[in-house]
């Protein structure tokens, strides 16, 4: 079969390889497509990978050969997946790959706002401690994690890996969830949103977003925390409303927002989360360590082979 790869670069920029693909059939890998090249590139293929490259319900009916769609990722909102289902693609993802990769980026933010690292090495590359009459300076406020709250937000792989590094940290760990009492991880415990809101001194967003969590930190929700906690979005952007968040920083109702997604990426210049100096953004990297990788494309590979067995692995629509 003919396997066309239409966003390949982001997990495979050079340092990978797509060869287990590519004993799987002829492979045709291009870095980015843009939506107007999206049928032209797919017209002949059975086997379709994508990242970001939508799959609407318009392409599918323009793609008569497609037969698998392998979303190279663990969220597949950019396949119309009922087009799919009634034309009988095969939909799969990637789920968990990057569980470690994420959870690890959610504390070097975390720990960027409390040790305030990066400020001190850039400080000291133009001689700052050289010239300075102590053996040490500060001059940023350091803070220990051990004794917080930290508050999570969904209690998926992710959010349950986060979990327990917080714990390892010494903070106490609540969260908001539709898990049971009895199914959350020793030592979390459940409560409701205000709750959260108004005790956390750290808010980690790990739900789907959904019509009800979209904008789920907002200016009301906001103005329930606390001024001097640290609000850290690895989730999707939508699940926070930027300008309010900017509103928050700037008037010093929010310490500190660590994000690696935005509502719109790459974000615009006029953004006003670039502007604030309390605002650590990184561009969506939480996901691409090089072992995380490894994992998704050898997952990637393990789901279109074993569709290809009459088997298919990880279907999210059939």
């Amino acid at each position: 079969m003919k396997i066309v790869i239409l966003d390949g670069y982001s997990a495979q920029p050079g340092d990978l390889s797509w060869l287990g693909l590519e004993n799987l059939g002829t492979l045709m890998v291009y870095d980015r497509t843009a939506p107007e090249q999206t049928v032209e590139r797919a017209k002949d293929a059975e086997i379709v990978l994508t990242n970001k490259v939508v799959i609407s319900k318009e392409v599918i009916a323009q793609l008569p050969l497609l037969k698998y769609v392998g979303v190279l990722a663990t969220g597949y909102n950019v396949v119309d997946i009922e087009a799919a289902r009634e034309r009988g693609i095969v939909v799969t993802n990637v789920p968990a790959y990057s569980t470690e990769s994420v959870a690890q980026m959610v504390f070097a933010h975390l720990l960027t706002v409390m040790n305030r690292t990066e400020h001190y090495a850039l400080q000291n590359r133009h001689g700052r401690w050289s010239a300075n009459p102590d053996f040490c300076y500060w001059d940023t406020e350091l803070t220990e994690l051990a004794g917080k709250t930290f508050g999570i937000v969904g209690l998926g792989n992710i959010g349950r890996r986060v979990a327990q590094i917080a714990i390892a940290f010494g903070m106490k760990v609540q969260a908001l969830t539709s898990k049971s009492e009895t199914e959350l991880p020793d030592g979390v415990s459940k409560v409701d949103l205000d709750t959260l809101l108004a005790t956390s001194d750290v808010l980690s967003l790990h739900c789907p977003l959904t019509d009800s969590t979209r904008h789920l930190v907002n200016k009301e929700t906001l103005s329930k925390m606390k001024p001097s906690a640290v609000i850290i979005n690895t989730g999707r952007g939508p699940l926070v409303d930027d300008g309010a968040v900017a509103n928050a920083l700037e008037s010093g109702r929010l310490y500190a927002f660590c994000a690696d997604v935005l509502t719109n990426e790459p974000p615009s210049m006029s953004n006003p989360l670039l502007m604030q100096p309390n605002a650590y953004i990184t561009p969506h990297i939480a996901w691409a360590t090089k072992e995380a990788r490894v994992r998704l494309i050898q997952v990637a590979t393990d789901n279109v082979r074993c569709f290809l067995n009459g088997n298919p692995q990880n279907v999210v629509s059939s």
